[in-house]
């Protein structure tokens, strides 16, 4: 059986083969990425009981289906990123990650995508406490916890909004969406099986 290690880097190195734009974002970086992305599932561990960051029990269905899962669209993620935003020597585009909880897709995206800045937004104070904690033990710069409502956050400041397992896709929540993102913006719904995505948008026809 492979060791949670193991698990880990071949499964980086399997989305790394998948997709060349993958390749070149964590490939120059692939010792120091595992690394902090070994640490932050220790801390996951570490805290999730006590606070409820996801609903796994092993090792290996919280790299899989929570840290892996995160990174699978980074490709696509950042060939949308350079084909709709207007590039930028002095300013950073921003992301949000809505609804963290614990991190997830925001954390794994920043640790794999140091040139952008992310806000993880979290209303709930213990999960909050737990990204700040998290933020500071893998030392990761490029991301800021935001104890706030994503309705709350100023208009238009976002270049992409990311969430996953977080509320079906209506009118209501992607108004907020919407709103948070700037006119060139980008929304990226982590969903779960096709089935239940065509389901919601054809009771919601918004596409």
């Amino acid at each position: 059986m492979k060791s949670k290690k193991d698990l880990l880097t071949e499964g980086i190195k399997i989305l790394c083969q998948s997709d060349k734009e993958i390749e070149t974002l964590i490939a120059p970086r692939f010792e120091e990425t595992a690394l902090l992305l070994e640490r932050y599932i220790k801390e996951i561990k570490l805290f999730n009981a006590a606070y409820g960051l996801v609903a796994v029990d092993e090792t290996r269905e919280l790299i899989i289906r929570h840290i892996l899962d995160s990174i699978a669209p980074l490709g696509i993620i950042s060939r949308l990123l350079n084909q709709h935003q207007q590039p930028s020597k002095t300013t950073a585009a921003q992301i949000a990650d809505a609804g963290s909880g614990a991190g997830l897709p925001g954390i794994p995206l920043a640790i794999t995508m140091p040139d952008y800045n992310f806000s993880l937004i979290e209303r709930m104070g213990r999960r909050a406490g737990f990204l700040h904690n998290t933020k500071a033990v893998l030392g990761i710069a490029n991301i800021t916890v935001e104890e706030i409502d994503l309705e709350k956050t100023e208009k238009g400041r976002f270049s992409l909004i990311t969430f996953r397992a977080f509320k079906p896709l209506e009118p209501k929540l992607l108004k907020i969406l919407f709103n948070a993102c700037a006119n060139t913006g980008l929304i990226a719904a982590y969903k779960g099986k096709r089935e239940k995505i065509e389901q919601e948008i054809k009771v919601y026809p918004f596409v």
